[in-house]
């Protein structure tokens, strides 16, 4: 016969063993278990829902062998199964039955009334079946009847589970969906007769068409207060995915060194907000993620810096393994994001920036040279022209017998009217080319507008257009500014190219620094004599340059002439700005870097590899480089290149993002560990990476015109999955379910506990509760116990019953009791109750 106590070792290896027990391998004859109570108390309820739902074990086919008992020769009778079929077990490796509902839920009381042979030796005495059977049953106050209403009750929380598990699924799917495509969840009216409750709702009723399972538990056959409908139950779902998502990006990066990429987020001019994308290599792939927005109290650099370090302290991640750092090209925050570089530098000497090629640096030049309110005031213009004849062509039909109809055509094929010329740089650049063609037929057209116009407000926008075009300031600054951008429109092209030849490129930024001072130090003459011709030859009036110049507003407090202002405070100083902005984006040091880069290029059999370059490339990075490294990287460097240039795998690469890629391939990444760490580096310096750029086109399409007051946490939310979509798809509900659930107190880690009482009364157990968390109010949940009859407790019993009242921190709008066709009473009956007790309480 089986211990009735394990020895220690036995229970303390069987409680270490339980947190990897395999539910599916739980034994099924009750005389091999483990006993209940010595699994860990974590994953006992596990143990018993399996057990549960498996049911007791009952081999009817069985060969029952039979033993002399008593004289005579007994055996187990299949027959028994029928008289006890909830409870009664057969043990075939023991020859003994056993109580089911006593094995998981009897308390752990030892060997008293003898019930513990019904659950650790098991009961074998054929002869005494009557007797002992019954005997173990009992009465209301047995062990056993205990043990049996807690099964009972542990199989509806089970059962209540189960449906909240598809409920909770159901809405989790149709979260996963929305949040993917970028789409809203609410309509303009969620009243359930309403015919435009939403996204959300629509496509929950579509999965209740197809799934009987669903369609049991949601909508209108779930509780009135658990429906997880509700705008807060869609918040909660949208924050569990967003987190799981970024607790798998920092788990990818994990020790890996990475660059950040920032960039202003313009959304609410009064915050400064910034997009945040990290970029690391893995396995020798490139990976840049999307981690949120940072908001920071004020566009300062010190708090600019200090928002960067409590996102960095937030998510886990350490500012020693920064490599990089890449900023957008426009910014509102340009100047404090400079002193941002110095701030973080100072912080870990090897975060360097690099430009990223990416950007558009047309862009950045522009938005550098809009500090001057000329260059401002020309391009608020041009946008203005563009609007106000794009309006005028869309109903050219109208006015096509009035008007020369080749001035429409010409406006047809022009940039001018693109919508992309008030975007990037380069349409804005080609947007100035097309004005200086074009710029009589624009004239024209204004004209006609203003005197022929749908409606007044045309013809007004026409009338206040037709003075600043033709000023001579509009036409200098059109005429400076084309002339700027041409000299760096080659420099902007070569750095987007998908081939980029890093060599070449750093020589370009040479040549337009150049050419930029020969402009500043002799083109003077020839600008004024171009815009002067311009201007004579549509009739505009010209400057005399000794004359006093005419200031607009407020009155200078020094005089100066024309000459004085156009050349000293337009010409050089616009020209000024664009040097500035070029030697900050390509300092003397980052050049170095990248040229140093550019060594690593596996093109043409490795042609630009050079030794030395890339010794002084691992110099650029004391933490990751020691003086032993240099030293090593020196002989692995010499045996690399006649390795590679004598394989047939490594020929015909394109860059060195390939070539990490195969070096890791061919395990090469072990034989050149700090050759590979170079590769590394390289590849995380932000010189290509149109990722944040693919980011802010999100953020237009999720932050729509009808979303515009989204709070930022809910923006944040939703730009995560809508941008790593790979992420998502790889995430589990389950996962997501049980995030949502760890969020807040949820009903029922699904259900609300049943209790059970048994002093004098009938055991029943507490009205399970299903309750939806819409408020942290308190209140209190009466049960409703019945005595011996069935009839509610009377008064006399309030101070005992004060005993079984639990408390709740949630708001109880209704409760699920028993059958639906009962929930009403049982709730009505629950209230009665609470009030005749509330006094002694």
């Amino acid at each position: 016969m089986e211990s009735s106590s394990p020895p220690n070792e036995v229970v303390n290896s069987s409680k270490q063993a339980c947190l990897e027990i395999n539910l599916e391998d739980l034994p099924l004859d009750p005389g091999l278990r483990t006993r209940i109570w010595d699994y860990h108390p974590n994953v006992q309820d596990q143990v018993r829902r399996a057990y549960l739902q498996k049911g007791p074990f009952q081999p009817r086919n069985h060969s029952f062998p039979q033993r002399i008992i008593s004289g005579g020769p007994r055996r187990f009778i299949p027959a028994w199964f029928d008289e006890f079929p909830t409870w009664l077990e057969y043990s075939v490796a023991k020859d003994a039955a056993y109580c089911f509902c006593c094995y998981l839920f009897k308390p752990n009381t030892g060997e008293q009334a003898g019930s513990e042979s019904f659950v650790g030796k098991g009961f074998s005495n054929w002869k005494k079946k009557s007797e002992r059977l019954q005997g173990h049953v009992g009465g209301p106050m047995s062990t056993h009847n205990q043990a049996w209403s807690n099964c009972k009750a542990f199989s509806k929380q089970i059962e209540a589970q189960t449906e909240y598990k598809t409920l909770l699924g159901a809405s989790v799917s149709c979260m996963r969906f929305l949040l993917r495509q970028g789409l809203l969840f609410c309509g303009d009216d969620e009243y359930e007769d309403s015919n435009n409750q939403g996204m959300f709702a629509d496509l929950l009723r579509l999965r209740c068409n197809y799934d009987e399972d669903i369609k049991a538990v949601t909508l209108n056959n779930a509780s009135l207060t658990l429906k997880l409908t509700s705008s807060d139950t869609q918040k909660d779902i949208e924050i569990a995915i967003s987190t799981e998502i970024i607790n798998a990006i920092v788990r990818d990066i994990g020790d890996s060194l990475f660059s950040i990429l920032i960039d202003e987020f313009h959304d609410m001019p009064s915050q400064d907000q910034m997009a945040i994308v990290l970029r690391f290599v893995d396995k020798g792939h490139v990976i840049e993620r999307y981690l949120g927005i940072v908001q920071a109290t004020d566009d300062t650099a010190v708090s600019l810096k200090g928002a960067i370090d409590d996102f960095f302290s937030t998510h886990g991640l350490s500012m020693a393994k920064l490599r990089g750092q890449g900023y957008g090209g426009t910014s509102n925050m340009q100047g404090e994001l400079n002193n941002l570089k110095t701030l973080i530098v100072k912080a870990n000497e090897c975060a360097f920036y690099v430009h990223c090629f990416a950007h558009d640096l047309h862009s950045t030049l522009i938005a550098m040279s809009k500090n001057h309110l000329e260059i401002v005031d020309l391009f608020a213009w041009v946008a203005k022209v563009v609007n106000v004849v794009g309006e005028f062509v869309e109903c050219r039909d109208t006015l096509r017998e009035k008007h020369d109809v080749l001035v429409f055509e010409a406006l047809n094929t022009s940039e001018l009217l693109s919508e992309q010329g008030l975007n990037e740089g380069s349409s804005k650049f080609k947007t100035l080319i097309s004005l200086f063609t074009m710029f009589s037929s624009v004239i024209d057209v204004l004209e006609v507008i203003a005197e022929f116009g749908l409606d007044s407000e045309q013809k007004s926008k026409a009338r206040v257009l037709l003075g600043p075009l033709q000023s001579f300031g509009f036409i200098f600054s059109l005429h400076m500014m084309i002339n700027i951008l041409r000299i760096t429109d080659g420099l902007s092209q070569a750095l987007q190219k998908n081939d980029q030849d890093i060599v070449n490129a750093m020589n370009l930024v040479r040549v337009c620094k150049e050419q930029l001072q020969v402009m500043k130090e002799s083109d003077w003459d020839s600008l004024l004599n171009e815009v002067s011709s311009f201007c004579q030859k549509h009739e505009i009036e010209v400057h005399n340059m000794d004359d006093r110049f005419l200031t607009r507003g407020k009155k200078r407090d020094q005089v100066i002439t024309n000459m004085h202002y156009y050349r000293v405070e337009l010409f050089c100083t616009v020209i000024d700005m664009q040097i500035q902005e070029l030697n900050v984006r390509f300092t003397e040091m980052n050049t170095g870097l990248l040229l140093c880069v550019a060594c690593l290029n596996p093109s043409d059999s490795f042609s630009a590899f050079d030794k030395q370059k890339l010794i002084c490339l691992a110099q650029y990075y004391p933490n990751d480089f020691s003086t032993l490294d240099l030293m090593i990287l020196e002989d692995q460097l010499e045996k690399y290149i006649m390795d590679m240039r004598s394989s047939i795998e490594f020929s015909g690469l394109n860059g060195i993002a390939d070539l990490a890629q195969k070096m890791v391939e061919t395990k090469k990444d072990s034989v050149f560990p700090l050759v590979y760490l170079l590769l590394t580096l390289a590849l995380i310096l932000q010189v290509a990476t149109p990722r944040i750029d693919r980011v802010f086109s999100a953020m237009n399409i999720v932050k729509n015109r009808l979303r515009n007051r989204m709070e930022d946490e809910r923006m944040k939310d939703r730009l995560i999955p809508y941008i790593e979509t790979d992420i998502l798809d790889s995430i589990d509900d389950e996962v997501i379910m049980q995030r949502f659930q760890n969020m807040k107190n949820r009903p029922c880690s699904v259900v609300a506990h049943a209790r059970y009482y048994i002093s004098g009364c009938q055991v029943v157990p507490l009205c399970f509760l299903y309750l939806e968390d819409q408020s942290s109010e308190f209140s209190y949940v009466w049960p409703h116990i019945c005595d011996s009859e069935g009839s509610a407790l009377c008064a006399d019993n309030k101070q005992e019953m004060k005993s079984m009242m639990f408390q709740l921190p949630f708001k109880i709008d209704n409760a699920c009791i028993g059958d639906k066709a009962q929930k009403q009473s049982e709730v009505t009956r629950n209230e009665q109750f609470h009030a005749s007790c509330k006094g002694s309480h």
